[in-house]
């Protein structure tokens, strides 16, 4: 199941703390806390995504992923993308970009931008397999203490308007 996350729910401090904790296990060189996310949802340009595996118990459904993004215009940017190291490779960011599309397509979005490290191999492979194509290289872009910087690739995404 998947949402768009209210600002006004009554779970919204739940699960962007659920988020955060996904960002801190899957983007271990710069994860976004609690509240980076927090302010960045204040912001009227900004969306997110929640997906949610849907549970029997009481106790709630559980944040598996989820996708920060951006609508400035006919210009849409990801700008946080991820699942739960438990629930990787089974399709959920194929069904997070495809409710992704839906939303853009009806907010006459044009093109979708992102942001992908030249070493996160799977990563890239899914942009590309959701029509994403490398439109510019920042050389030596991410920079670790001790290890060769790394570019960062920009890809894109267009949208054909009907």
């Amino acid at each position: 199941m998947i949402k768009i996350l209210s600002t006004h729910s009554a779970d919204f401090e739940q699960v962007l703390q659920a988020v955060a904790d996904i960002e801190a296990i899957v983007q271990l060189q710069d994860a976004w806390g609690f509240q980076t996310l927090v302010e960045s949802l204040k912001q009227d340009s900004m969306h997110m995504l929640i997906v949610y595996e849907q549970k029997d118990s009481i106790a709630g459904n559980t944040v598996t992923g989820y996708c920060l993004y951006q609508v400035i215009f006919e210009q849409a940017e990801i700008l946080r993308i991820g699942t739960h190291p438990d629930y990787q490779r089974q399709g959920i960011a194929s069904q997070i970009f495809a409710r992704l599309n839906t939303e853009l397509k009806t907010s006459q979005v044009e093109s979708l931008l992102l942001e992908v490290r030249a070493d996160n191999a799977p990563a890239i492979a899914l942009y590309e397999q959701q029509e994403f194509a490398l439109i510019h290289k920042r050389k030596g872009y991410y920079q670790t203490p001790h290890q060769p910087a790394i570019d960062a690739l920009i890809m894109q995404r267009l949208y054909v308007r009907e």
